[in-house]
C-alpha cells in the first residue's frame, strides 16, 4: 500500500511514520506538513518522500503529487487550551475537512484515518468545546465518499521507540510515569495505548478494504 501522513512531526504522527516504514506491505510513504520530519535514519528511508508546505489549506499546487495513494493517516492536532472555539475550529475542523475533500476527489478508493480523541462528542452539542469540534470533524469525514473512513479515539498514548512529544510538559509526564503507563496499558487498555499500537492499527484498518467505524482505545489495541 501507499500512504500519506499529515502531522508526521507530532508524537502520534511520528509513531505512525515509524510503523509504516517498518511494515513490508507499505511500499511508499509521503509525509505532508509545515516542516520536515528529519527523524534520524527515517529521513533517509528509501520509501519515504516529504512535502513541506506552509499553507496546508491550499493543496492545489501539489495535487499531482497526492494521486495514487491507498490511505491517508491524518495525525495533525493541537491543544485547545487558550484558544477560542472559532480559532480551534479553523485548525481542527476546516483544515482537516479541506484536506479530506481534496484527497477524496483525487483518490476515491482511499481509506482515510483521522485521530481525534477519547471523549469526542458526536452530538456536536456538548459543553466541552474541543469535543464538539472534534465531533463535527468526525461527522463531516464520515459523510465523505472514501472507500474507507475510520475515526481513532485514543485516550492516553504512551510514546515508544524514541518518539517524543513536542509539548515539554507532556514529555515530562511520559518520562516520569513511563513504567506506570506500561502497567496501566495491561490493566486498563480502554484508557491507555501506545504510538506503536496506533500505527499498527491504522495499517490494519486499511487492509480491511473499506468500511467505516469509530475506534476507541481498546478497539485500537484489538485492531
Amino acid at each position: 500500500m501507499k500512504v500519506i501522513i499529515f502531522g508526521a512531526t507530532g508524537m502520534v504522527g511520528a509513531g505512525v511514520l515509524r510503523e509504516c516504514l517498518l511494515d513490508p506491505e507499505v511500499e511508499q510513504v509521503l509525509t505532508v506538513g509545515r516542516s520536515a520530519t528529519h527523524k534520524g535514519s527515517d529521513a533517509q528511508a528509501p520509501k519515504l518522500r516529504e512535502i513541506v508546505r506552509a499553507d496546508l489549506m491550499d493543496l492545489a499546487p501539489i495535487e499531482g503529487e497526492l494521486r495514487g495513494y491507498d490511505a491517508c493517516f491524518f495525525c495533525l492536532g493541537m491543544s485547545s487550551v487558550g484558544m477560542s472555539e472559532a480559532d480551534y475550529r479553523r485548525v481542527s475542523y476546516e483544515l482537516t475537512v479541506a484536506v479530506a475533500e481534496t484527497l477524496v476527489r483525487l483518490n476515491p478508493g482511499m481509506t482515510f484515518v483521522y485521530v481525534s480523541g477519547a471523549g469526542t462528542d458526536s452530538s456536536e452539542h456538548g459543553r466541552v468545546m474541543w469535543a464538539r469540534v472534534k465531533g463535527a470533524t468526525e461527522n463531516a469525514l464520515l459523510r465523505l465518499p472514501f472507500k474507507g473512513v475510520y475515526m481513532f479515539r485514543p485516550g492516553v498514548i504512551q510514546p515508544l521507540h524514541g518518539v517524543k512529544s513536542k509539548t515539554k510538559l507532556y514529555q515530562f509526564f511520559y518520562d516520569a510515569l513511563g513504567p506506570l503507563l506500561t502497567l496501566a496499558r495491561r490493566w486498563f487498555p480502554q484508557f491507555v495505548t501506545t504510538t506503536e499500537q496506533v500505527g499498527k492499527a491504522m495499517i490494519t484498518v486499511v487492509k480491511r478494504d473499506g468500511g467505516r467505524g469509530v475506534l476507541e482505545s481498546v478497539d485500537i489495541d484489538r485492531a
